[in-house]
């Protein structure tokens, strides 16, 4: 069976390993690419900096690793914008995105904002999906993204674009895994997100999404259809073990990627089950 076409794949986004260290993808937001590329989290954490332009503040969304010389890069771009800190947001608890969370809080003297307590600590703010949040000049409004975990948030700025953290990746797709993620939860988060008619997203990790947006949002559902597709054709011929879904699903991943392949084949099974599709015993599985 054919898999849907990535719209971003006529694109022209950068090739890996070629993101600006900085960038301004729009007067409202500042990008600064932290130090921590990996298979999977491809070029690295994207730090966003949010703020009205002369505002004299920002907002640091997802700080990311906490790395000295992520740090002072975001120093730097603070100074370039002439601004201060006035809190610190996170899209969910990974150490990727959240490790600098409450470090960084004390360095900038602001206040971490969260939608969970582990990463806001005892003396952060909890998020509330909906709410709209007046800071540095502009507003961000926050919207619940769970899936690929259960405290993902999104957060809306004031241009229309979309800060989407890992529930969009700016290549490939985001891991949905067993038992953390929760692809019922992700379809309609990616649903959400597509209803909101973003005008850009700007990714946890990878290139931004500006040239249609909607259309990738539309790729990923697609996307994850035919991965139950596949699934399901497999089990139609025999029960199968996860290892050997794995194989024959992602026949050409690289071996750092098998075992989040492995999570989110695991993530797709409970899905199944719970639609009454599938039976899962341990490893194996079979049509219901």
């Amino acid at each position: 069976m054919s898999a849907p076409v990535d719209p971003r794949s006529t694109w022209g986004l950068p090739a890996p390993g070629t993101m600006a260290r900085v960038a301004d993808p729009e007067p409202l937001v500042t990008r600064v690419l932290a130090p921590n590329a990996s298979p999977m989290t491809l070029d690295g954490t994207n730090t966003h900096l949010v703020g009205e332009p002369g505002s004299g503040q920002a907002v640091v969304v997802d700080p990311g690793p906490d790395d000295p010389a992520h740090l002072a890069a975001v120093e730097a771009a603070l100074a370039a914008r002439d601004a201060r800190v006035v809190a610190v947001l996170v899209t969910h608890h990974h150490g990727d995105h959240a490790a600098a969370a409450r470090p960084w809080g004390r360095h900038f003297g602001a206040p971490v904002a969260a939608a969970s307590p582990a990463v806001t600590g005892p003396g952060g703010r909890l998020l509330a999906p909906g709410e709209r949040l007046r800071l540095a000049g502009t507003t961000l409004d926050v919207v619940p993204t769970p899936g690929h975990t259960a405290d993902h948030l999104a957060f809306r700025l004031a241009s229309g674009t979309v800060l989407v953290g890992d529930a969009v990746l700016g290549r490939g797709t985001s891991v949905v895994s067993h038992p953390e993620g929760d692809v019922l939860a992700y379809l309609d988060s990616l649903r959400r997100l597509h209803d909101l008619g973003p005008a850009a997203l700007y990714c946890g990790h990878g290139p931004e999404l500006t040239l249609d947006p909607s259309a990738v949002l539309r790729h990923l559902v697609d996307h994850r259809a035919h991965r139950e597709a596949q699934l399901l054709a497999l089990l139609a011929v025999a029960p199968r073990t996860v290892p050997e879904l794995v194989a024959a699903v992602y026949p050409d991943v690289v071996p750092a990627v098998l075992p989040a392949a492995a999570q989110s084949t695991r993530a797709t099974l409970d899905k199944l089950v719970a639609e009454g599709h599938v039976r899962v015993d341990g490893d194996r599985a079979e049509l219901a």
